[in-house]
């Protein structure tokens, strides 16, 4: 009989403490040291570690600050007062490049539109905003102090749509948020930023909103709202890894805490105390991702700090089929999916049944557009997690195993399909009631694949036309022009995409022998070959919000044509659970890699089954009984 280390590879090992779980599903906050004033309104930058809380009012609640305090991780230290005492502004950047910005002044009546840069020692006041007013209560994003922006504020019958920019030496209004609101938060830089939540004039009392914009540099987008509205919030991270956490929603506080994966949000763990009006670390990390933050202080006038953290990386990870023995000697566990996670479940039935369509957007508000049965087809339809309904079509039939898209409900593109007119560099963007003509690919090729979220940005990589074979060719997308990019690795095609156009993956696809196992990781500047998959597949489903979690579902590759095999992939290495009831070619995914859609494409060289699948679950340790 073998033994488990000749079927795992490994020994059941012995823990003092058990497996936890990874990435920021497995996240908790925990206490931190106070404050040396308590206050609220403060105003917050830099990461966990190393994170500066400046001004905010006295527990009387009468008398604005300017009392700084820096945080090593452990204590906070007071240093260099602001030159301009103010609460409710807002800051950015690092505790040795800081920027704080405008805010209410002394007396409370005064709006202080001055912004101070931090050098890490000084304070020194640079130039005002550019508003005459709505100079408290807005959203803020930026890594430095010479490249932030602030959107929204007071007062709200004005000034709350305004955005402006800064470039280490004035302000610059660009164009206004979709959604007026005041006290959002934000997280991101100047060229891709999130502005979630805030209330609707007056604020408060007003009416919270769960609004979420995405900002590309140019222009707000409407992307998937916050789950709990809210606002006086904290924001930390990057443009496609965010956490928003705290918050008010008259009259109660808020302490829940949801990461945002560049498509929607999902509620982790909650804050212990429910306050907002804090100071917090909108860097989150550095470099920015919901790994990591930190808030201080906050309403009702608190100097109790809580610190948001994943899993170390001396931390032992959950990783199903480990086996290890609980507490050094008696308890004998054993991690795996737990149920439904090691099972596919049944969802919606698409209108139109079809093959290589694009998809894209969350597993309960999904989107596919285009396709061949045959024949080709222009049908769009939207899944709100029961079942499908027909929007706009596309201006062109797709097929010719097409099946690039990323994006939203509200905004995303698809390319590298062909139709009667036009070429298999073709794109089209959707603004969430229309599909309209964009620029053409540089590169003409099909059987392309693409990242999943982040629409109407996009990166399309790999292809083929007849009679060229394989291409390297990557191409990413601004939501007006493609631009060549680093190639792949290992050219193929039909491969599968997930993650962002800042952190993908390209997984499996056909290299001229044969299907491939190989994997290939962007970075947002090249590729880099990452862990195989178990099993060879093309032209298959997948569904992740970045480089770092992914599962992929099968397409070709079985030994009939048609496969149903399922891989895991937790940052590290690819592990096999439950198969689809079906197997499939030119199927396609979408969602993450704890709610994955598949959408079915043929079972049958001519049947086409409608029956779309789901996948929800975690991993999770399991009790062993030993006889």
């Amino acid at each position: 009989m073998a033994t488990y280390k000749e079927i795992k590879g490994i020994t059941i090992q012995t823990l003092d403490t058990d497996p936890v779980e990874g990435g920021v599903g497995g996240g908790s906050w925990s206490s931190g040291g106070d404050l040396n004033t308590a206050r609220k309104g403060s105003m917050g930058f830099g990461v966990l570690t190393a994170n500066i809380v400046a001004g905010g009012n006295n527990p009387g609640g009468g008398t604005t600050w300017g009392v700084v305090e820096q945080y090593n991780g452990t204590a906070w230290t007071e240093i260099t007062d602001l030159n301009t005492a103010r609460r409710s502004g807002k800051a950015v950047g690092s505790t040795t490049a800081g920027l704080v910005v405008a805010g209410v002044g002394t007396p409370p009546s005064r709006e202080a539109k001055e912004t101070e840069s931090w050098n890490g020692s000084a304070w020194t006041e640079v130039g005002d905003i550019t508003r005459p007013a709505s100079t408290q209560s807005f959203g803020s994003a930026g890594a430095s102090n010479t490249s932030a922006m602030i959107f929204g504020g007071e007062p709200g019958t004005t000034y709350y749509v305004y955005t402006e920019t800064w470039d280490g030496s004035s302000w610059t209004e660009v164009n206004n948020l979709n959604t007026g609101r005041q006290s959002p938060a934000g997280f991101g830089i100047v060229t891709a930023a999130i502005c979630a939540g805030g209330y609707s004039p007056p604020a408060p009392p007003g009416n919270v909103v769960a609004s979420n914009e995405s900002w590309d540099g140019t222009n707000w987008t409407e992307v998937n709202d916050l789950n709990t509205a809210r606002g006086q919030q904290g924001g930390s991270g990057a443009f496609t890894d965010g956490l928003i956490y705290g918050g008010g929603a008259p009259p109660g506080s808020q302490a829940v805490t949801e990461a945002w994966d560049g498509t929607s949000y999902t509620e982790v763990g909650d804050m212990a105390t429910a306050r907002y009006e804090f100071g917090y670390a909108p860097n989150g990390t550095s470099p920015q991702s919901s790994q990591a933050a930190i808030v201080a202080g906050g309403a009702p006038n608190l100097a109790t700090t809580e610190e948001w953290t994943t899993a170390g990386p001396t931390s032992t990870i959950l990783v199903e089929g480990d086996a290890f023995l609980g507490g050094g000697t008696t308890f004998k566990g054993v991690v795996k999916a737990s149920s439904p996670a090691t099972t596919w479940s049944s969802g919606g039935n698409t209108n139109t049944d079809r093959a290589y369509g694009h998809c894209f957007g969350p597993q309960t508000a999904a989107q596919m557009a285009a396709g061949e049965a045959p024949p080709r087809v222009t049908v769009s339809e939207q899944y709100d997690g029961t079942s499908w309904t027909e929007v706009n079509d596309t201006n062109h039939a797709g097929g010719v195993q097409a099946r690039a898209g990323s994006g939203t409900q509200t905004a995303a593109t698809i390319a590298a399909f062909a139709g009667a007119s036009v070429p298999y560099g073709h794109a089209e963007t959707w603004n969430g009631t229309s599909w309209s003509d964009t620029s053409e690919l540089n590169t003409t090729k099909y059987s392309r694949a693409s990242t999943l979220t982040s629409g109407p940005a996009a990166l399309v990589f790999g292809g083929t036309a007849p009679p060229d074979g394989a291409t390297a060719n990557t191409e990413s997308f601004d939501g007006t022009s493609w631009t060549e990019v680093n190639n792949l690795n290992a050219a193929n095609y039909t491969a599968s995409g997930v993650g962002s156009p800042t952190a993908g993956m390209n997984i499996n696809g056909y290299v001229g022998s044969g299907y491939t196992t190989n994997v290939e990781s962007w970075n947002g500047t090249s590729w880099s070959e990452g862990t195989n998959t178990n099993a060879a597949q093309g032209y298959g489903g997948a569904a992740g919000a970045s480089s770092s979690n992914a599962v992929k579902f099968r397409g070709s590759g079985g030994p009939t044509g048609y496969s149903a095999i399922t891989e895991l992939w937790n940052g590290s290495s690819w592990t096999e659970i439950g198969n689809l009831s079906t197997s499939y070619a030119g199927n396609i995914g979408t969602g993450s890699s704890a709610a994955a859609l598949n959408i079915p494409g043929k079972s049958a060289p001519s049947t086409y089954p409608g029956a779309c699948e789901e996948f929800t679950g975690d991993i999770t340790l399991q009790t062993i009984t030993v006889s």
